[in-house]
């Protein structure tokens, strides 16, 4: 039986948070907020991510004079509601936010231990490049799971469309968005934007734990 433990799912992010906060909820007089913090890809692009943080954690930065900030959490999901259909949303945790001082390391790296929930899904780009989609179970205190769709790439997207529903793993890469179109049923064009985790290393764990 797996021991739960915090570093199941591990978030490090480096980069410029959005000072426009919204309100989300508040839990035994500590209040949350909803934010977005913007990294940088290596290339000319940036990934725009959600994020949950307490007001707490707020109190810590003076985010705004100086929006460039290191952030430690959780990925997490939760069912939303939308027009009567259940929908996966997904947030960055805050459990630490600090100003930003040493932006040498990586600035978007993400650890994953969990299991998967769902069969792999394995297609080819018009190029010919090779994916397979996947849905992780990541299990956390109080019988809760987080379920976080991720996508593998190259050979290790050959690895793992053999995966199977139950299968232990652990993977490491970064949180993405991803804008796509959504054509609704008038012919409208609805621009929306997805989040998942991109791997680049992934591996199998046996019932003994080891590789």
């Amino acid at each position: 039986m797996l021991t739960v433990k915090d570093d199941t799912n591990v978030v490090n992010l480096r980069g410029e948070l959005d000072e426009e906060l919204e309100f989300s909820h508040e839990i035994f007089g500590e209040k949350f907020y909803n934010a977005k913090i913007k990294i940088n890809r290596l290339s000319d692009s940036y990934d725009t991510l959600p994020m949950t943080i307490s007001e707490r954690l707020l109190q810590e930065v003076d985010y705004k004079n100086n929006k460039m900030v290191s952030v430690i959490g959780q990925l997490r999901s939760y069912n939303k509601n939308i027009n009567n259909k259940n929908r996966l949303v997904l947030t960055i945790f805050a459990r630490e936010v600090k100003p930003l001082e040493d932006d040498n390391k990586d600035p978007n790296s993400i650890f994953l231990d969990g299991y998967i929930c769902k069969d792999p899904i394995y297609r080819k780009t018009p190029l010919g490049r090779e994916i397979t989609d996947l849905l992780v179970a990541i299990n956390r205190p109080y019988n809760k799971s987080d379920y976080i769709p991720s996508i593998v790439w190259g050979r290790n997207a050959k690895f793992a469309k053999g995966l199977k529903i139950g299968d232990r793993i652990q993977m490491w890469g970064r949180v993405q968005s991803r804008e796509y179109e959504k054509k609704l049923e008038n012919g409208d064009v609805l621009k929306k934007v997805a989040y998942e985790v991109s791997i680049s290393k992934i591996k199998k764990l046996l019932e003994n734990n080891n590789e």
